[in-house]
């Protein structure tokens, strides 16, 4: 199965147009992933069913150190070492955009997302909860938190599911639960799966504890977790109007399989073809993740889950593997309680080889951006989070990360053009989503949400064209829109478009409302002349708009006047 699905992706590579690189046949938009696939089964005994048989993939456990170490030590030497030619990401599609599959779902790249969407998240609205109208008792504590920083339990409401509820730290309270829902809601918007957060205001009777429960955090021995460790926990959250505040993390759908790597495949998922470092929804979230500051994108921080269609036994075959986004409550200006390394989130890794070797040279003189931020007067849940010091191209996570350091230009592109669909309204929505008791935190958040959009708006979409949605309207145009434009990156007046094509000379370019941008195109073929894919019927129009430093190239194949232009592939060249 592995081997028949690279070979297809291998031939879609060779085709239709002059250049002999566009098949004339519709782009991909559907990866076949999310297709079934029967993998073989396998016993494996509880302690409550000696005769238990699984067929779902192997649980992977990620250990928190062997993951850091392994990709701030281990991992860079072997590299070292090594011969490793860079090359762009291999999922993506004809018109250089990555296609539906198991990891992402083309959402704000492709359409506009309304606010009431943006503020549900992952979320089904049958998932939201109401702990105004609960019954007193009902939510049953059934399971200790078992790894992480933030302290908290699972919990089962009636006809809702399932639920970890965290709690809010003494030094940043309200900021983790504000950060988890803004930042899923991001991830979801733009196009990954994420799970269904929220915060929510209740009453402590709601809730109920089973006996006998242990919890244990990323670090520490496991601990009892009793009515005294419940009590003290809900002692110390953020309260209001006498209810208290946590964080409401839905489970997940399926059977949890563990986290996924950003390198390598899984060997016993047959639907995962492509090395996880060469995905580019995985190596363009560096900008996304630039964007919130989420600096702890990392493996520990996502979750697999086999998906069956019998649902009465999730660990079934056939099924497939999704990918979903975790816990996003480090970022928005999350900080440790060491001050040195809060003020180098961000700009610098922990352990840092390069700027460890540039402080060696230069003695340490020279100052770097940890050195001049500052924290916001009177803003003290945002840490270090600011405008003024963010550089998108230079943004860096908490330890090196395989596929944020295979991104390439195309990738960081593609990603600002996904961003650009956040609009100013949606970006005070979401700042607003953080349910904040000082109104000047939902300001301040919204005002450096927007200045680091526009930072990375400014970076990556005036080098490689940012004309997208490009299609031909009637038999003879080519249309397209330029996110650039649309998105006040630069003044109209600077967008001075200039059409040519492989026929020699120019075309009449003409613009439209919503930075939309046509050329009409000249017949080259009859209606009754060689096969539809040959190679005379292939035309390349290069389109430049006075701004980006590249053009965007569009191959086409003219069937006609009758039949018309049929758009082949998107080349965004890179000198």
């Amino acid at each position: 199965m592995k081997l028949l699905l690279l070979s297809i992706v291998g031939l879609a590579s060779a085709g239709c147009g002059s250049r002999g690189s566009f098949p004339l046949r519709d782009p991909l938009w559907h990866d076949a992933d999310m297709q079934d696939v029967p993998v073989t089964c396998r016993s494996k005994p509880t302690p409550k069913d000696p005769a238990h048989m699984t067929c779902a993939p192997e649980p992977y456990v990620s250990p928190l150190v062997w993951d850091g170490v392994d990709n701030m030590v281990f991992r860079p030497l072997a590299e070292s070492f090594a011969f490793a030619p860079t090359h762009e990401a291999l999922d993506v599609n004809s018109l250089d955009e990555v296609p539906d599959s198991s990891w992402f779902t083309n959402r704000l790249g492709v359409r506009p997302i309304g606010l009431a969407e943006l503020e549900l998240g992952a979320c089904d609205p049958s998932q939201l909860l109401d702990p105004q109208t609960a019954v007193d008792g009902t939510w049953v504590i059934d399971k200790g938190k078992g790894d992480g920083s933030s302290p908290g339990f699972r919990v089962t409401i009636p006809g809702k599911g399932k639920f970890m509820l965290k709690a809010e730290p003494a030094e940043q309270p309200e900021h983790p639960s504000a950060a988890s829902i803004i930042g899923a809601a991001v991830y979801q918007a733009a196009g990954y799966n994420s799970s269904c957060e929220q915060i929510i205001y209740f009453r402590p009777s709601l809730l109920t504890l089973l006996p006998g429960l242990r919890t244990q955090a990323n670090f520490g021995k496991p601990k009892d977790f009793d009515r005294k460790a419940l009590d003290d926990m809900l002692a110390a959250v953020p309260k209001r109007g006498g209810l208290v505040r946590m964080q409401a993390s839905a489970w997940l759908p399926g059977f949890l399989i563990g986290p996924f790597r950003y390198k390598g495949t899984r060997d016993d998922d047959p639907n995962d073809v492509i090395a996880h470092e060469d995905r580019r929804e995985l190596r363009g979230g560096r900008i996304l993740a630039a964007w919130i500051d989420h600096f702890d994108a990392r493996e520990q921080n996502s979750m697999d889950s086999w998906i069956t269609p019998r649902g009465s036994d999730p660990e079934s075959s056939p099924g497939h593997v999704v990918h979903h986004y975790l816990d996003t409550s480090d970022c928005l200006g999350s900080e440790w309680n060491w001050d040195e390394i809060s003020r180098r989130l961000g700009y610098s890794y922990i352990i840092d080889w390069g700027d460890i070797g540039a402080d060696f040279i230069t003695l340490g003189i020279p100052t770097r951006p940890w050195d001049r931020v500052e924290r916001a007067p009177g803003r003290k849940l945002f840490a270090y989070f600011d405008v003024k010091n963010f550089v998108p191209d230079q943004w860096k996570n908490e330890y090196p990360n395989p596929a944020f350091s295979r991104m390439t230009e195309h990738d960081g592109a593609w990603m600002a053009r996904i961003l650009a669909g956040f609009t100013p309204e949606m970006v005070r929505a979401l700042a607003k989503m953080g349910d904040f008791t000082d109104p000047g935190d939902t300001s301040y958040l919204a005002q450096v949400l927007e200045g680091r959009l526009e930072r990375i708006l400014d970076r990556y979409l005036t080098r490689l064209s940012p004309i997208t949605a490009v299609r031909v309207e009637g038999t003879d145009r080519v249309c397209g829109v330029n996110i650039a434009e649309k998105r006040g990156v630069r003044e109209p007046s600077r967008f001075r478009y200039v059409a040519s094509w492989s026929r020699g000379g120019f075309l009449p370019v003409v613009r439209a409302a919503g930075a939309t941008v046509c050329v009409t195109l000249p017949h080259v073929s009859s209606d009754q002349g060689p096969v539809d894919d040959a190679a005379e019927r292939s035309v390349v129009v290069r389109l430049e708009d006075g701004v980006a430093t590249e053009p965007l190239e569009a191959t086409l194949c003219d069937l006609g006047p009758q039949r018309g232009y049929r758009l082949a592939g998107l080349e965004r060249p890179e000198r």
